[in-house]
């Protein structure tokens, strides 16, 4: 880079907070410091307030009324926490000298649009996936059908108020520069990295010990409904019928009771162990599992515990929708989505060949040593900068569309 940058990083999310959106900002914003960057970022009222960061965090006043940690929209968010986020980053940008603002998804950017009428910083929107398919898993008290075409409409108009576009995945790169008209010069690709030494500790984990009593298949993340762990409850149902060692092993920080009924229902609540826990707890459950599970069906962006699960050497069988960097029968296992009887048949055919299951899970993690680094995610970040910056140095416009209007 040409020089350090000071950056205002938008955080509309509790943060710390051991989820994907929150957890790129916080891995992003620890190499850019790291590499000499100053970073602020400025977030909620809320989130993990225990977990040291080597920058300062700006937090709105505490909203007792709020005290929200799984994703997606509310009313109260968008109507009282989004403007009051706005104001206290238009505080942060005038205080701090601030060169531009990188604002996360898509409640950071309306945040970063508003705050900009008053600062008229250059804006790079972090785009972690795409509103079509994921606002309708949001209960907002409207039809699917409406929550997709927002989605969709949104997807087309907001990307536009920013300078540059980062896009986590390729399919979100390519999805903006065609539907949204985009330019492609100012759309770039900058995936996520994964704490590769962290998860070293699970590759001397028990997993593949003949004396080992059960099978253990991992998934680790909230419990979201899109997270589509409604399908993978009755796929691991129809494995258990054939095996009697099996146990599903849910390591996150939600509640499960919105699926105890279910799971009853299939007769599995015996063989479901919750752990409570976040980054921390997952080495040593990935080093116990036999199988790490993706359930989700439809994800522009890439799922932080597919890296996760790489970067532990698991063998990871996931869904199409959401099987980003995995190549079928190389580096893990994909069904096709919805499918529920061919995702029971693989929990059974990969817990049956661990000779198998041990190859995917070591070309699983050579992938993420050789591609997936979060010092590699803030060089291209700053690569980014660099372009938006000169750009209004040189006095022309920021993010263009493909006909050459804002």
């Amino acid at each position: 880079m040409s020089r350090p940058y000071r950056i205002a990083m938008v955080a509309a999310c509790p943060f710390p907070y051991p989820r994907g959106t929150p957890v790129r900002i916080l891995r992003m914003a620890e190499a850019l410091v790291a590499r000499g960057n100053e970073v602020h970022v400025v977030t909620y009222h809320h989130g993990d307030m225990n977990e040291p960061t080597p920058f300062p965090v700006h937090r709105i006043a505490d909203v007792k009324t709020y005290r929200k940690l799984s994703p997606g929209p509310t009313y109260q968010k968008l109507l009282l926490i989004d403007p009051m986020l706005a104001r206290k980053l238009r505080t942060v940008v005038r205080e701090h000298d601030i060169d531009l603002i990188h604002a996360h998804h898509y409640e950071g950017l309306l945040v970063a649009a508003a705050a900009r009428r008053a600062t008229k910083h250059p804006i790079v929107y972090d785009a972690h996936t795409l509103l079509e398919s994921e606002l309708p898993f949001y209960k907002l008290g409207l039809p699917a059908s409406w929550k997709r075409g927002i989605g969709r409409r949104i997807d087309g108009w907001l990307p536009r108020k920013a300078e540059h576009v980062i896009a986590v995945t390729d399919r979100i790169r390519s999805h903006l520069v065609r539907y949204a008209g985009l330019s492609p010069d100012h759309v770039s690709k900058v995936q996520n990295g994964v704490e590769s030494a962290h998860f070293a500790a699970a590759m001397n984990g028990t997993r593949w010990r003949d004396d080992s009593a059960e099978r253990r298949v991992v998934y680790a993340g909230n419990l979201s409904a899109y997270q589509g762990i409604e399908l993978l409850l009755h796929a691991f149902a129809g494995a258990c019928k054939q095996r009697r060692d099996l146990k599903l092993v849910l390591v996150t920080g939600s509640r499960f009771d919105a699926y105890q009924e279910l799971a009853r229902a299939l007769g599995i609540r015996d063989r479901i162990e919750i752990v409570q826990g976040g980054f921390e707890r997952l080495p040593e459950e990935f080093g116990r599992a036999h199988l790490a599970v993706n359930p989700r069906t439809e994800c522009d962006g890439i799922p932080q515990k597919l890296l996760n699960y790489m970067a532990a050497g698991l063998p990871v069988l996931s869904f199409a929708g959401s099987a980003k960097n995995i190549d079928h029968g190389r580096n893990g296992w994909i069904v096709k989505d919805h499918d529920i009887p061919g995702f029971a048949t693989a929990i059974l055919h990969l817990l049956a060949r661990p000779k198998l299951a041990a190859e995917l899970g070591a070309r699983a993690r050579a992938l993420v040593l050789e591609k997936s680094t979060w010092e590699q995610t803030a060089i291209n970040t700053e690569a980014v900068y660099e372009k938006v910056l000169a750009a209004r140095a040189g006095g022309t416009a920021g993010n263009r569309n493909a006909g050459g209007g804002r």
